[in-house]
């Protein structure tokens, strides 16, 4: 498959002669020469990774970075190249922390670029691949948007009820312990002890089963812990 990136660089001898290097690698490549010309052209074709220079007329790299991130955007999950002249490593981590995937110090070596280039778009194919909603009879659980819905409908639960809620059913059928569990969700914020786990599970219940008394979607398993349960039609 080609790949469409899109270069956004304010030198044109630069651009053009890593369009003309990346073109040669089998990549569909687009140039923009301002952040507002990038943005643009976002707007009327979906790329696969955006190449960035972080010195830009008007709106700057690290205000791109923060642009393409927000929650609203449509690219929030596009690979983010940053090419820098800087020599301050506080830019590039600056960059890095507003979402870009990797960076690279100019001058660069093109092969060096490709290299990077390739490695951020596999990363970025790997993600798609896993924001997927998952389906289990009415309940469906989008990865990509954090909501749990039953019969199209949202339900409302907290950021760590979601997570796992998320790890049980990536795990259907699999006895998970407290500790498994505490330790799926630990990128989450949450008070450090087990049983903290069992009310989080409680509204949980609350949430998507018909009767939260009478589980049949989340299944205590006395002495181990939970599971999932694969199949169900509710």
């Amino acid at each position: 498959m080609t790949s469409r990136i899109l270069l956004i660089e304010d030198d044109p001898r630069l651009a053009a002669m890593v369009a003309e290097y990346l073109g040669g690698a089998g990549m569909r490549v687009a140039t923009a020469a301002s952040g507002e010309a990038g943005l643009a052209m976002l707007a009327s074709e979906p790329v696969d990774a955006v190449v960035l220079d972080l010195m830009l007329p008007g709106i700057d790299g690290l205000e791109m970075c923060k642009r393409l991130r927000a929650q609203v955007s449509a690219h929030a999950d596009v690979p983010v190249l940053m090419l820098t002249a800087r020599g301050d490593a506080a830019d590039r981590v600056l960059g890095l922390e507003l979402g870009a995937d990797d960076y690279l110090p100019k001058p660069f070596e093109p092969r060096e670029l490709l290299a990077r280039l390739r490695a951020i778009l596999r990363r970025g194919r790997g993600a798609t691949a896993r924001r997927e909603v998952l389906r289990f009879g009415r309940l469906e659980i989008d990865l990509a948007a954090r909501e749990a819905r039953i019969d199209g409908e949202p339900r409302a639960m907290t950021s760590y009820q979601f997570a796992l809620l998320t790890a049980m059913a990536q795990h259907a059928g699999r006895v998970l312990t407290r500790e498994q569990l505490m330790d799926q969700v630990k990128g989450e914020p949450l008070e450090a002890f087990e049983r903290s786990i069992d009310v989080h599970i409680s509204r949980i219940r609350h949430a998507i089963e018909n009767d939260h008394r009478n589980p049949r979607r989340i299944i205590t398993v006395r002495g181990a812990g939970y599971v999932f349960a694969k199949a169900q039609d509710q």
